[in-house]
């Protein structure tokens, strides 16, 4: 199995990435709709076909990304029928399987932080995926969204407790770096339900916590019981100048076939040193030429009433060149994808 867990800074969301090494199929767990263009670059690097999101819950803090997914890619969108929600393809109920060809889960309901939160338990019970229900060395609050301490205590130590020790805890949340945990080490060391802490202990230390309401919850809810879909229903503005794909790294890139087709509407600007000119680039015609250790000196060479696209031999020297004309001001820029190299093989 292809497995990655992502993050998103600002609200400190985990989003998990579980894809079929020989189908390519590919589920997103909990994704964040500021973060949609990172996860598709990422499915496109990997050769991966986005089949299922799924969210553990109607999040309070986050926007889900579900429906801008679909939009892109035509996935279906899972969660649980607790929650609630339109736009959902697939409603989930406990002790239901599902998943893509090569990887299966289980859905379980463990409710108390909201009445949908579903924890996805993988086939062989070696992951759980515990949404804000179990979190590292804690648990979701409850007092807010039908929130509700005792439900949640039966649900972590009736669900999540019954999994073996060994099984690794992935959360929807971590607030200190923490990565990943297991069911064994919550057991013994959450400060909330571990360590003996029966529903008394658990429910009294829930009721005494004072925490600030989530500052997006007003404009995350009600978007998440669309599964994302904005008010408007359309999809938010991309740039319109060039066909654009923003790489994993966070690079706008452009293929060569584009530049050809298209070259008097942009600068190319390329980036390589002099002595690397002495083989032409076939289709490539009034390149300006300045390479990459003069770039920022000379920068004010460069016209702004065109996009410019830049250049180099293999492609990562002319990323570079993104950054310092950005850094100047010029707005509609990007990399030719795989520089000459690729440019021989269109």
């Amino acid at each position: 199995m292809i497995f990655r867990q992502l993050y998103d800074a600002p609200s400190s969301t985990y989003t998990y990435l579980l894809a079929d090494k020989y189908s390519h199929e590919a589920i997103l767990i909990d994704p964040v709709f500021e973060q949609a263009q990172r996860d598709l670059a990422l499915l496109r690097e990997l050769g991966l076909h986005l089949k299922l999101v799924v969210d553990t819950h109607a999040h309070a803090d986050h926007i889900t990304a579900a429906w801008l997914l679909k939009q892109k890619t035509g996935c279906q969108i899972a969660l649980s029928a607790s929650a609630g929600a339109v736009n959902v393809d697939l409603p989930l109920h406990h002790g239901q399987h599902f998943g893509v060809h090569g990887i299966i889960l289980e859905a379980r309901a463990t409710p108390g932080h909201t009445n949908g939160c579903t924890s996805f338990v993988l086939a062989d019970q070696s992951m759980v995926f515990t949404g804000d229900a179990l979190l590292i060395r804690g648990c979701g609050r409850s007092d807010f969204q039908q929130g509700d301490p005792a439900r949640l205590y039966h649900s972590i130590t009736e669900q999540l407790f019954s999994l073996p020790d060994t099984c690794a805890v992935y959360p929807a949340h971590d607030y200190n770096g923490r990565t990943r945990s297991s069911v064994g080490e919550e057991k013994r060391f959450n400060p909330r339900v571990g360590g003996g802490a029966n529903e008394k202990d658990f429910v009294h230390y829930m009721k005494a916590m004072q925490l600030p309401h989530p500052k997006k919850i007003d404009e995350a809810l009600p978007n998440n019981l669309r599964s994302g879909m904005p008010e408007s229903g359309r999809l938010p503005q991309e740039p319109d100048w060039a066909d654009l794909h923003v790489s994993f790294a966070g690079i706008p890139e452009v293929e060569p076939e584009w530049v050809v087709q298209n070259q008097p509407s942009v600068t190319i600007l390329d980036v390589r040193e002099a002595d690397e000119h002495g083989e032409p680039v076939i289709g490539l015609h009034n390149a300006l030429a300045i390479p990459l250790s003069e770039l920022r000196e000379r920068v004010s060479e460069v016209p702004k009433d065109k996009p410019v696209v830049t250049l180099c031999r293999s492609g990562r020297r002319s990323s570079l060149a993104i950054s310092i004309l950005k850094s100047a001001g010029h707005e509609r820029v990007a990399n030719i994808h795989g520089g000459i190299l690729h440019w021989h093989d269109q």
